[in-house]
């Protein structure tokens, strides 16, 4: 029979003491987590950029800073997951050195609407805005919503402020792009900035599913 009045040792005393089970679970927590991310800081695939992977130029910046604001990514996946569905459907698997200029990075995990990592190039301006202004006109059974404010709203023309700062986290933006990125933007409105954004999407990383094999899921 098991002596009540023994002192308790062990895994015992930590599992009869809640403030010590919360202390060392967070330890092994942290420690985990620090031999499964800290690598990654010194892995060229995920630090350096793709071959022909170019910093946003100010409109698609200021595009990107629309695409932000409007919570597009609330809807919109940029990341395809090696599967081959994903593949099927959107194209080029998504590469952690596609994304090295961004900050921060938009690949979220829900999709009421499909992926946009590879929809660079895959319709014409025309198409986007046309599908931005109202989307039942190229897809009827969308539930997508129509942004036609971005049509007449002026594209912010001090981009180069936010370039100036991104310059500060490594993106190699030269003193010249900086100064000329008002005279870029100048003229142009938000719908023009967004599907400027849209059209560099995922074109340095790998090639997307042709456009007549996915609009029908748009």
């Amino acid at each position: 029979m098991a002596n009540k009045n023994a002192p308790v040792t062990g895994h015992e005393k930590i599992e009869t003491s809640n403030f010590l089970m919360i202390v060392l679970t967070l330890v092994t927590i942290l420690f985990g987590g620090l031999t499964e991310i800290v690598p990654l800081f010194f892995q060229t695939s995920t630090t350096q950029p793709v071959e022909g992977l170019k910093p946003y130029t100010a409109l698609q910046l200021a595009g990107r800073d629309v695409y932000l604001r409007e919570g597009c990514y609330n809807c919109h996946s940029q990341m395809i997951r090696p599967f081959r569905a994903e593949t099927l459907r959107y194209g080029e698997i998504s590469k952690a050195g596609e994304f090295v200029y961004d900050h921060p990075f938009q690949w979220g995990s829900k999709r009421t609407g499909p992926d946009l990592h590879r929809v660079g190039g895959k319709y014409s301006d025309q198409w986007h805005y046309v599908h931005l202004m109202n989307p039942r006109d190229v897809v009827p059974e969308s539930n997508m919503p129509a942004y036609p404010w971005l049509d007449t709203a002026p594209a912010n023309v001090d981009i180069g402020k936010n370039m100036a700062a991104l310059r500060k986290v490594g993106v190699p933006y030269s003193d010249d792009e900086i100064a000329k990125a008002a005279d870029e933007v100048k003229g142009k409105t938000e719908m023009q900035a967004l599907i400027a954004y849209l059209q560099v999407m995922g074109t340095a990383g790998g090639k997307a599913t042709p456009a007549a094999t996915t609009a029908a899921a748009q």
